[in-house]
């Protein structure tokens, strides 16, 4: 690597990381709701209660996972080796998170609960370290989008291979026996991103060291994470950015059950066709970004994702040519400001160094990650709460008007909303392509300072 250059073989394993984290990831956003629901045997409601219930507890382990990650000390790094530690349990606890006991239905609320917990917590001790990575293996700001596109090309690969084979898979493997089939069918995708993990592990290093290493406590290092004032504004811009999104993907499986009225293999490939469409929206992100301030980008995507996502609730349901088109295009705009976002996370980590002297990137990154599964626990509740609103039951062999019509909300006017509401939290941001140049050579000379003091001193 020179000059903050990653190789593409880098940038790949970078990208493998998060493709594992989504191997899981991706079947919660599109399908957990709907297993929990149709499959698992709980109430809407009880399944928003049970995704916001954890939330509670990651309040208090997504610091200190981010503490501790900040404080390892290993030939690996900080953050690298807890992908080679954490992967085995976060996979196993995601099989079993998918496994329906043969037990009575309080029996199984508590297996619900006990097995999202332990797959949470083993996702904070495995992501937050990940995600801590993206800021330390470049400084170079353009490698960092670059590196982000590359993560999320390879994310929507993952999604690829989860959408178009996971629900063919739970047929072949149960047949009429859905939870059979869910539970095998994540076994397969649990080994898959176990070697996804590995990758990573193998091929990424970290290079970025602060300026001026930190031995504070954790009680300090909270303290000094409230002085940076941009990253208190990107973790609202984190919740607001995720919500809708993941309230879409929520509703997607009911959307094209209950109101196109398809089957299980057209949802798979509506699904797939979706992911696709992200994929192209990852990769515009480079080439928009090179030409114009990433911030400019992120606030104009969010606005024709507003125009877009409400103008799809007037679309016929029953027209699948135009719905596809609409859906593809919809989640090319949808996707191209997710490496734009994970970006602006390590330059707000550069600019806290740069303001308050400390560089503090675990707890930087728990705090945004804690953000990021509070906007997937609000939207997974939301899509339960509202659901049991609107009259939805699982066992109907066909849903009323209402319950029809609040699929349709959920799956286009609400995420319309939360667009253009991130699109005004965008504008909070200051940390833009004048300011980062500016940062990046104020730090680089505090590095060569610090690192000619320390050799002057051991001399």
């Amino acid at each position: 690597m020179e000059n903050g250059k990653l190789s593409v073989k880098e940038k790949i394993g970078y990208g493998m990381g998060d493709a594992g984290c989504n191997m899981i990831g991706g079947a919660i956003m599109l399908f957990l709701n709907y297993f929990y629901t149709d499959v698992f045997g709980l109430a809407p409601a009880l399944v928003g209660i049970l995704l916001l219930s954890v939330r509670v507890i990651d309040a208090v382990t997504d610091p200190i996972m981010g503490a501790i990650a900040d404080r390892t000390t290993t030939r690996w790094g900080r953050f690298r080796p807890w992908l080679l530690w954490i992967c085995v349990p976060y996979v196993l606890f995601s099989v079993l998170m998918f496994t329906t006991p043969d037990w009575s239905y309080h029996s199984k609320v508590v297996y619900a609960f006990v097995t999202y917990f332990l797959m949470s917590l083993t996702y904070t001790a495995i992501n937050i370290p990940y995600c801590s990575l993206g800021g330390v293996i470049t400084a170079d700001p353009h490698e960092r989008v670059a590196c982000q596109s590359y993560r999320f090309f390879m994310v929507g690969i993952a999604t690829l291979i989860l959408s178009s084979t996971l629900l063919p898979m739970a047929d072949w493997f149960g047949g009429a026996d859905k939870a059979k089939g869910y539970q095998m069918s994540m076994g397969v995708m649990a080994i898959i991103a176990l070697f996804m993990f590995l990758f990573c592990f193998s091929t990424v290093k970290e290079r970025i060291k602060p300026a001026v290493p930190s031995k504070h406590a954790l009680k300090a290092d909270l303290k000094d994470i409230w002085k940076n004032d941009q990253w208190v504004r990107i973790l609202l811009l984190t919740f607001c950015n995720v919500c809708p999104g993941f309230i879409r993907m929520a509703a997607t499986m009911y959307y094209v059950t209950w109101v196109m009225e398809k089957s299980a293999s057209f949802a798979s490939m509506f699904i797939s066709l979706g992911v696709v469409g992200m994929m192209i929206g990852s990769a515009l992100a480079k080439p928009l970004t090179d030409r114009y301030c990433k911030l400019k980008v992120f606030f104009w995507t969010n606005i024709a994702l507003t125009l877009f996502s409400c103008g799809f609730y007037f679309l016929d349901p029953h027209a699948t040519t135009i719905i596809l088109i609409a859906y593809f295009a919809l989640n090319i705009l949808h996707q191209l400001p997710s490496p734009l976002h994970w970006s602006l996370m390590a330059d707000v980590d550069d600019y806290g160094e740069w303001k308050t002297g400390k560089r503090i990137t675990g707890i930087s990154f728990s705090g945004n990650l804690f953000f990021l599964k509070c906007g997937l626990a609000v939207a997974g509740a939301m899509v339960g709460f509202l659901l049991s609103w609107y009259g939805y039951d699982a066992s109907a062999q066909q849903q009323s008007v209402s319950a029809t019509q609040g699929i349709v909300l959920l799956f286009t006017v609400i995420p319309g909303v939360g667009y253009l509401i991130t699109a005004g939290v965008v504008r909070l941001l200051k940390v833009d392509r004048e300011m980062m140049v500016q940062i990046q050579a104020d730090l680089a000379k505090r590095r060569t300072s610090y690192q000619e003091l320390h050799i002057s001193r051991e001399n």
